[in-house]
Formats: structure tokens, C-alpha cells, sequence
């Protein structure tokens, strides 16, 4: 017996049951798109599959719809795989062990995958149907949207003849989405030299921090476990072997660990620190834990000249929000994450999400980490850049949103632009006059091991949905 057979929307919910036992990750979308086009094979549908693995699945309109405008259902088929330190799924072979408490659906020990694959469930389920009313349907399943939006940028979009666009990539019910923050990945890499070096070697950390996505919780009062430990190790006499801190460049990292050499007794300086670090941290951090204990390395130190300047530049880079905006209270406007922090054996690199609504504002702060970067040694590298979705003030389809939320649910949708990317940008920059709007089910802690998808709000927004579809 499946999971999820026991509740609703069943046949949506049986297509992401199966969605979640195909490994899916970023860069690893071969299979679940091959898993899309057999869908579409089973079905007698028009389907295209390009060479990177996005997929489009067209459905023509029924009766009495079949001259209606076509509508684009868009979401993306990689997940973010973050697990548990002692959970031994292996995200390249595994299907995740789903899990339903009657309220939430939840993956054991890993991140879910609700983000995206609600969305592409909810689309297989409209395709899959007959008893719907809707007009032609262009469905749109895109790749590696968790790491750069590599997928849409890179799609031909040529094929699509719609120019009304719902994407189920929101995590919040009741919220429409009609604008997002352009932005870039941005890496930095710094060389480094090693040499032998006397002394003790010790393990340092920090870890149980909150983390979660660095477009939507950025102003949350999370803080980063990288730029957390960067701050101690500064105040150390320590020589770095290594640093490694986060996984992902858009989730706020929970951990970071480096391993130094000291030839001074550390216990009595991390204890001052290690306070210092913990009032300063904000109120969601209160499960953080610290640590410090002896340690090996088969690596030697950095030099002191490469460690100072590992430090220094940790130190000096710019993280978290950096502009408010002016016009719609409470949205971030410009920020960057550090999300991953490695270290290798000639080389530490730090990868940052970039993003803000103002290009000019996301301009100047991918310029500032240049800026920085070169003044420690560091050179810049650049991938993933995406518009920013504009607010569009005449929108047919938010108008018609908002009408059919306010009959299904008897109170206003709110309607929002947010700061996270969201591949609308790309594709409101690819085809001319598209009306774009953005919804989804109720989802927590996406990114991380405790994200679960809220059952019964899955089962409004599908109503919801097709409600839309019907209207359109």
C-alpha cells in the first residue's frame, strides 16, 4: 500500500509518491525526466525532452475549450538533497522514505522534495485527467532550478505557444507571487599554500544552527554557521588545514567545522569566544552548539600568510540583507548568502547566492565581492545569472487569481513580490507579454531535513488550481 493512498487529491498525491522514489537531485534529472516522458508516452500525449533534460508535455483543451489562449503549467523536477548527519539515504541511488501523520507529508531524514515536485504531481494529474475542464495545457517541467535556474536558462522556449504562465514553485498558501529578485551565483577562490607547521591539532565548530532558504528566510534572524566560525577562528592563534562550512548556495548553512593548528593551549580563549559568538546570536538560534576537541590531519597547515588572508577575507565579506525595499514593505531588496565554504588542497572556495530586485543594486554587490576578493588574493567566478521578474501592473491572470480565491476560500489572496528566484524571470524575459503568476501549497523548513508539505492545504490548492484552470 502506497503512503499517500489514503488521501486527497489521491491521484496527485500517487504521482509525487512516485516522484519521491526517483532519485532526483540537482544535476541528477535524467532519470525523473525519463520517468515525465513515459508519462507522456502511457497517455498519447505531445511530448519534447531536450538535452538537458527539461521536458514539455502538451494536453489538448476540452470540449468547449479547445480555442481557448493556451496555459503554461510550470515547475522544476530537481530537489534540494540535504539529510540528517546519521541518515544513511544515498540521494543518487534512494528513494526518499516517505512519511504522512496525517497532517504533514515528510521525508525520514531528508529534505522532502516538495520544492518542486508538488508542482510537477499537480501537472501529471491535470494531464492524466478526464473528467476536467480546462484550456490547452503546455506543461513545463524544467532541471536544476536549485542551482542557478540552469534548466530555463538554458531551454528553448520557442515551442511554447502560451502566454499565460502558472507556476507552482510558492510555499505559501494563499499567497500569489508577481514578482521576484534577478540574481547570480557568485564564486570566489582563494589559493593557498601549505608547509609543515609545529603544533596541536584541534577540531572546531559550530553546528544545530536553523538554516533554511536564503531567499525567503535571509531576514529571518538566521545566522550563518561560516561566517560564525570565521569570526572565532579570526580571534585565534590558529593556522588553518582546512574549512568547510554549507552544501548548497541558497540554504543558509547549519554548520561549519575546520580543522587548525595551535601551538597555544585553546581552551581558555574558544571558552571567551565561544560566549561572546553565543550572545551574539539571535533568538532562533538557540539549539547552536559549539565545539572544540583534539584532533589528526593527514594535510599540512596553510601558511600564516595564506590562513591570515583565508580569515581576513571571511571576515571582510558582506552577508545577509543589504537593502530594504523602498516599495513594498517588509521585501527584501538586495542580499547574498554564503552557502558554501570548501576547502581543497591548494584552493578555498566560497560560493554565494546573489540576488535583488534592482539590477543595478545586484550589479554593485557582485562588483563589492570582486572588490574585496582581489584585495585578499581571491579570484571571482560568475554562473547562473537570472532577471528579476517584474511586477506587471496590468495582469489579467492575477485578477482572475484573486476572483477565484476570494470565491473558493471567502477572504483576499495576499499578492506579493518576494525576493527568492523564481524561474518566472526567465521566462517573463523569453516570451513577450507573458502574464505569470506564482502559488503554491503550504510547505515549512523547505531545504532542510524537516520540510513537510501541509496535507490539507495541498488538497485546497488543487482545487484551487483547477478552479483557475476552468476559468481560464
Amino acid at each position: 500500500m502506497r503512503v499517500l493512498e489514503s488521501y486527497q487529491p489521491r491521484e496527485a498525491l500517487r504521482y509525487f509518491e512516485e516522484i519521491c522514489s526517483i532519485p532526483h537531485g540537482s544535476r541528477d534529472t535524467k532519470r525523473i525526466s525519463d520517468y515525465c516522458v513515459r508519462f507522456a508516452r502511457e497517455h498519447g500525449l505531445s511530448y519534447v525532452q531536450d538535452e538537458h533534460n527539461n521536458v514539455v508535455i502538451c494536453k489538448p483543451g476540452t470540449k468547449g475549450y479547445e480555442d481557448h489562449p493556451p496555459v503554461i503549467l510550470q515547475g522544476h523536477l530537481d530537489m534540494v538533497c540535504e539529510k540528517d548527519a546519521d541518515c544513511d539515504v544515498d540521494f543518487s541511488k534512494d528513494g526518499l522514505r516517505l512519511r504522512c501523520d496525517g497532517k504533514y507529508i515528510f521525508a525520514e531524514g531528508t529534505t522532502l522534495g516538495g520544492d518542486d515536485g508538488i508542482a510537477v504531481a499537480y501537472a501529471l494529474a491535470v494531464l492524466a485527467a478526464d473528467d476536467l475542464k480546462h484550456p490547452p495545457i503546455e506543461a513545463v517541467f524544467t532541471v536544476d532550478e536549485e542551482i542557478g535556474m540552469l534548466g530555463a536558462d538554458a531551454m528553448d522556449m520557442s515551442v511554447l505557444k502560451g502566454r499565460v504562465l502558472l507556476n507552482c514553485d510558492s510555499e505559501d498558501e494563499g499567497i500569489l507571487t508577481v514578482g521576484c529578485a534577478g540574481g547570480a551565483t557568485s564564486t570566489l577562490t582563494r589559493p593557498i599554500k601549505r608547509e609543515a607547521y609545529p603544533g596541536r591539532v584541534w577540531r572546531i565548530g559550530v553546528k544545530h544552527l536553523t538554516g533554511g532558504h536564503s531567499g525567503v528566510e535571509i531576514n529571518s534572524g538566521r545566522a550563518n554557521a561560516s561566517k560564525v566560525l570565521a569570526a572565532i577562528l579570526n580571534d585565534l592563534p590558529v593556522r588553518l588545514i582546512s574549512i568547510d562550512g554549507g552544501s548548497k548556495d541558497n540554504a543558509i548553512p547549519r554548520s561549519c567545522e575546520a580543522l587548525v593548528v595551535s601551538q597555544e593551549d585553546l581552551r581558555e580563549g574558544f571558552a571567551r569566544l565561544e560566549k561572546a559568538a553565543r550572545d551574539a546570536l539571535p533568538a532562533a538560534e538557540k539549539a547552536a552548539e559549539f565545539y572544540l576537541e583534539p584532533a589528526g590531519s593527514a594535510l599540512a597547515p596553510m601558511t600564516g600568510e595564506s590562513s591570515s588572508s583565508v580569515l581576513a577575507l571571511l571576515t571582510a565579506l558582506p552577508n545577509g540583507v543589504q537593502a530594504m525595499s523602498a516599495d513594498i514593505p517588509g521585501l527584501v531588496q538586495t542580499s547574498l548568502n554564503l552557502g558554501i565554504l570548501n576547502t581543497g588542497e591548494d584552493a578555498v572556495t566560497m560560493t554565494f547566492s546573489v540576488r535583488s530586485s534592482v539590477n543595478a543594486e545586484k550589479t554593485a554587490l557582485i562588483e563589492k565581492l570582486k572588490t574585496v576578493g582581489t584585495a585578499h588574493g581571491a579570484a571571482y567566478a560568475e554562473s547562473g545569472a537570472y532577471p528579476a521578474w517584474e511586477y506587471r501592473k496590468d495582469s489579467p491572470l492575477r485578477e482572475t487569481m484573486v476572483s477565484v480565491f476570494r470565491e473558493l476560500f471567502g477572504r483576499e489572496p495576499v499578492v506579493e513580490a518576494i525576493h527568492a528566484g523564481l524561474e518566472c524571470g526567465i521566462f517573463s524575459d523569453r516570451l513577450p507579454g507573458l502574464d505569470a503568476v506564482s502559488f503554491g501549497p503550504q510547505m515549512h523548513d523547505i531545504h532542510t531535513s524537516r520540510e513537510r508539505l501541509d496535507l490539507a492545504s495541498t488538497e485546497r490548492t488543487w482545487k484551487y488550481l483547477i478552479a483557475v484552470l476552468e476559468r481560464l
